[in-house]
């Protein structure tokens, strides 16, 4: 029995709502927003959470949750998209905000709250994603918190046990989020532990063994520790015979992951690992492609179309075998995956001839009910080399997805006055630079132009306060970059994008910049300290063939959410001396954007 159930309204965190209520050690699972209360009275849960969502609660053909939902008689807390359901429903109001809030902000304790008790703060930073704000509180609410540009940002009525917040408590760069969370699972729903997040290999292999049964299962590898923690599952819950996995060199890798690769599964039968080198088939399949989700779709079927290819040549396939992947689960909500979400990008292992594999019972994925952080706790349980379990997430794709392109010339321009005179002071220069990467914001995909930054020196924090402002005012930038090198000066006066494709020369380039990053800050120590670090070239410069490099090091826990990480001056000299020297880099752009509103991977 579930003793806190998670309404799903689309919400690119929904899921990460009810693992945060795992972590406290108390059993959640997710429903559609829309279900019928009768069957949630019937499960006797103590507590309902309804989450946020990408649609417009104004809307009328918005997620919706049934009227008898307030009835039920038992503690409701509304995120986000929720915050405005309740407000709605409950006879409040809701408008379109004038500025939207995207990422960090100060949160103001307002009144005495039951859903806050305890936190002695009256001001601290919460995480936000939204557009639409609540303007009007439903009769017997009172107001909690707001912020600079959110007037009701939390409100409750404690009569009838129903509270809610306009920012997300969930995600680990809320402060006091896990303490806000407690209070509403343990004092106000008043739940008991009951769920241990930890030791669930023992109950993942038995999970594999009843749905392969006498079937095989045959892996696509990456190299990554999603696929490789995945296949670990499925080799010890169903032994070599069942078990065969593939590693395909697409081409897109850094210079040593295939070696690493190979080194983590040393000590397999000889006939478990296969590899093979499709490197120009895949250069080719993608060389003009500029878009990223063209990308993304191209290579997963690829990938498709390979797998199929070895298994003909292994001789293994037909009913006898299934597709193992290791799928997690921000690829399903980003993919759009849930009822309700929007797609942020499409996964190479969410494409639709994996979609309809799905669909037909034939594919097998053991962590895709998982986040990041978890799959390490579980490389961990499985003892596998600490190289494997603290490896940096990789992307499927690899480089190609890193390396981006353009099929049109055009210059960098100075960025609008309107914009310099709310964002940026006298002695900071700023450009809108002609590129598009994607981002998340209220819940929704976004892809946007690219904001650059110069201060006198560098300053990183101080260039990451600039990029909330301007993302916070400006819908049409989601991503903020400060220059801390150029070839040419100090600025991006006479830059430009120009015309480029992916090509082995560019992949080159890249893949010099990336080894140089992972020199130093294994060198300094520093890898551990970085969730992710990467590395992505763009075709920016003063001539038709000058290349960018735009380090993005951020810290995450699961991925959903990321704070960009500010190395140390002496670090990042050390990486630009090693780049600037790279033929044909004239730049440098430091990502000083959180997630969101910028995803992690520019594409």
């Amino acid at each position: 029995m579930s003793q806190i159930v998670v309404l799903n309204a689309g919400g690119q965190y929904c899921h990460l709502i009810a693992r945060r209520v795992r972590e406290l050690g108390v059993h959640a699972s997710v429903a559609d927003v829309a279900v019928d209360p009768s069957e949630l009275r019937e499960t006797g849960v103590r507590g309902i959470i309804v989450s946020g969502g990408p649609n417009s609660v104004r809307l009328d053909d918005s997620p919706r949750a049934q009227k008898g939902l307030y009835e039920l008689g038992v503690p409701i807390l509304g995120i986000c998209y929720g915050h405005q359901m309740l407000a709605l429903d409950l006879g409040g109001r809701v408008e379109s905000g004038v500025a939207k809030e995207y990422g960090e902000t100060e949160l103001t304790l307002t009144s005495e709250s039951d859903l806050f008790k305890g936190i002695a703060a009256l001001n601290f930073i919460v995480w936000m994603s939204h557009g639409d704000t609540v303007v009007s509180m439903p009769p017997g609410f009172t107001r909690s918190g707001r912020t600079s540009d959110c007037e009701v940002a939390a409100m409750e009525d404690p009569v009838r046990r129903v509270y809610s917040v306009q920012f997300h408590p969930e995600v680990a760069h809320t402060q006091h989020g896990t303490k806000i969370l407690e209070r509403f699972v343990f004092d106000i729903a008043g739940c008991i532990p009951d769920w241990n997040p930890r030791n669930r290999v023992d109950e993942l292999v038995g999970q594999i063994r009843r749905q392969a049964g006498d079937r095989g299962i045959f892996f696509l590898i990456s190299g990554g520790i999603d696929s490789t923690v995945a296949f670990h599952l499925c080799l010890r819950a169903l032994g070599p015979r069942q078990v065969r996995g593939l590693y395909v060199d697409t081409g897109f890798m850094r210079n040593s992951d295939t070696r690493d690769l190979m080194a983590s599964f040393e000590g397999l039968e000889e006939d478990v690992i296969h590899t093979t080198d499709r490197s120009a088939d895949f250069l080719s399949a993608i060389r003009d492609v500029v878009s990223p989700e063209g990308k993304r779709k191209i290579i997963g079927d690829l990938f498709m179309k390979v797998q199929g290819e070895e298994f003909a040549r292994l001789n293994v396939g037909g009913e006898d075998w299934l597709i193992g992947q290791g799928t997690i689960y921000p690829d399903t909500i980003e993919s759009g995956g849930t009822r309700h979400a929007a797609r942020i990008k499409t996964h190479h292992n969410r494409v639709e001839r994996v979609q309809q594999l799905i669909a037909e019972g034939r594919v097998i994925e053991p962590l895709a009910e998982f986040y990041k952080d978890e799959v390490r706790m579980l490389a961990e349980e499985l003892r596998l080399p600490a190289e494997i379990v603290h490896k940096h997430p990789f992307p499927g794709p690899g480089l190609a997805v890193r390396c981006l392109c353009s099929d049109v010339s055009q210059p960098v321009t100075q960025m609008p006055n309107g914009m310099r005179s709310k964002c940026l002071s006298v002695d900071v220069e700023g450009w809108i630079v002609p590129v598009r990467t994607v981002g998340v914001q209220g819940d929704e995909r976004s892809y946007a132009e690219l904001a650059a930054i110069w201060l006198p020196r560098m300053d990183l924090p101080s260039s990451g306060t600039i990029s909330r402002c301007i993302t916070n005012e400006v819908r049409s930038v989601n991503r903020v970059t400060s220059v801390i090198y150029t070839r040419g000066g100090v600025g991006l006066d006479g830059f430009g994008i120009h015309p480029a494709t992916l090509s082995k020369t560019r992949l080159e380039i890249l893949r010099k910049a990336d080894d140089i990053v992972t020199t130093v800050i294994r060198a300094e120590e520093w890898y551990r300290k970085i969730w992710q670090f990467p590395v992505a070239l763009l075709p920016l410069g003063l001539s038709p063939k000058g290349e960018t490099v735009v380090l993005r090091p951020v810290h995450s826990r699961d991925g959903m959410t990321a704070d960009f990480v500010k190395l140390p001056d002496s670090i990042v000299e050390k990486i630009v001396s090693g780049i600037s020297k790279i033929d044909g880099i004239d730049c440098v752009l430091y990502d000083v954007t959180n997630k969101p509103p910028a995803t992690i991977e520019l594409e």
